[in-house]
């Protein structure tokens, strides 16, 4: 059998037909057919409700520093599958991407033969793991689908687990109160493996650390709040500088949430500079590197690209813009699924908007709100100027002001990102 790069999507594409399954006996069973790839690996396993990209993205950059290889397993994807499975930040090659799934396809076809079908999710996820250990990574940086304790990652054991907060999203998966939702990402957590965490709400952190002592896993809590001589800029490059800890650190993620994403990350980082002898200073200077698209990106005209969907993503992405703009009113280009918080979501972007410019998101397999919808859920709170337009192409087309914002979804940073950007941006980081 062979398949060209569009067979293998296109095969794909068919699984998401299969929906979301929440359990790990299929992943296993693909995992074992292929030689139990995840037994070959060290993984760092990255769970939240936001701020798990960002982590992995600081994470990567750090351990490339001090010569690391590094595999990065991460999800959704912007523009192309390929995304998803990355090596020292460069995304798989189609000719691999379309090899693996030959390889697994035939497993995948057999197990649907008996009445077990794998997702796409876990088909990826099996693939991911296969194409690191061929390639033997050092390290794996390895981010839930969504939730943790069901998701087709877990059933890697890990050097360490990070959880980076939690928030309401995914409720009809994941349960409809944050305790539920936290007793879902602490199913990451595993006996004796240490856990990290960022900050969440306190009722979310007796979750972690209950099912943290009673597997006698250390819980580290995120690094204090204490950062001096903090600078911002946008112009050239944005990026944010301060100390921390006697360390100059240099970030080009921007907005206090990457703040307190480095803040998670600093202590995961120090565990693993003891534990592989390398120098801590070394690996920070890795986070001057980063990059990570579709999350607080400016774009050369000023375009602020964002993936936030949530009501805790959208209010971070307005501390940020608060911090870089004085009173900042721009244009808002938006979409959002209709299984999101999106009144909840619209209020908190609208004090920024000058106007908001609605689309739906097309291309996703899940149900969006319409332009007309949105503009409709918006007049029930506010006289802000909208209008609404049939996709992202023709949102972009809109003579407004810049700098404008991008925000609602990752799916919709994905569909402007391939218009805006060459491939090759959003493919190598």
């Amino acid at each position: 059998m062979h398949y060209s790069f569009l067979d293998a999507v296109s095969y794909l594409d068919r699984l998401q037909k299969f929906g979301i399954k929440l359990g790990l006996e299929q992943t296993r069973k693909l995992f074992d057919a292929v030689g139990a790839p995840d037994r070959k690996l060290r993984f760092i396993h990255l769970a939240g409700s936001n701020g798990k990209g960002s982590c992995g993205a600081m994470l990567l950059a750090a351990l490339r520093q001090v010569g690391f290889s590094v595999g990065y397993f991460s999800s959704p994807h912007l523009i192309s599958p390929r995304e998803r499975m990355r090596i020292d930040g460069r995304a798989i090659s189609e000719r691999d991407f379309a090899a693996l799934v030959v390889r697994l396809q035939p497993i995948a076809d057999r197990m649907a033969e008996a009445g077990s079908c794998p997702t796409y999710f876990e088909f990826t996820t099996a693939m991911a793991a296969l194409f690191f250990a061929e390639q033997k990574v050092d390290f794996v940086v390895w981010e839930t689908g969504m939730g943790g304790r069901f998701d087709a990652t877990n059933i890697v054991t890990p050097l360490c687990s990070i959880i980076t907060g939690i928030a309401l999203d995914h409720q009809q998966y994941l349960g409809d109160t944050i305790v539920a939702i936290a007793h879902e990402k602490a199913g990451i957590i595993k006996p004796g493996i240490p856990v990290f965490t960022g900050v969440m709400p306190d009722d979310a952190f007796s979750v972690i650390g209950d099912r943290a002592r009673s597997l006698g896993a250390s819980v580290t809590l995120p690094a204090p709040d204490v950062l001096n001589n903090l600078e911002l800029r946008v112009k050239p490059t944005p990026s944010q500088s301060f100390i921390f800890a006697d360390y100059a650190v240099r970030l080009v993620l921007m907005g206090k949430m990457q703040r307190n994403n480095f803040r998670i990350i600093f202590p995961v980082l120090q565990f693993l500079a003891e534990r592989f002898d390398f120098s801590l200073q070394t690996a920070l200077t890795g986070l001057a590197t980063v990059r990570w698209p579709g999350r607080c990106q400016f774009l050369p005209d000023g375009t602020v690209i964002d993936g936030a969907h949530n009501p805790d993503g959208l209010t971070a992405l307005t501390e940020t813009l608060a911090e870089l703009f004085v009173n900042p009113k721009l244009p808002v280009i938006f979409g959002n699924f209709s299984d999101k918080a999106t009144l909840e979501n619209l209020k908190i972007l609208e004090p920024l908007a000058s106007e908001f410019i609605f689309t739906p998101i097309r291309y996703s397999n899940r149900p969006s709100y319409s332009g007309e919808q949105l503009c409709s859920m918006l007049e029930t709170f506010s006289s802000c100027p909208a209008i609404a337009v049939p996709n992202a192409a023709a949102a972009l087309t809109m003579n407004v002001v810049r700098p404008r914002l991008i925000t609602g979804s990752l799916f919709l940073a994905g569909e402007v990102l391939q218009i805006l950007c060459n491939e090759s941006e959003i493919l190598d980081i």
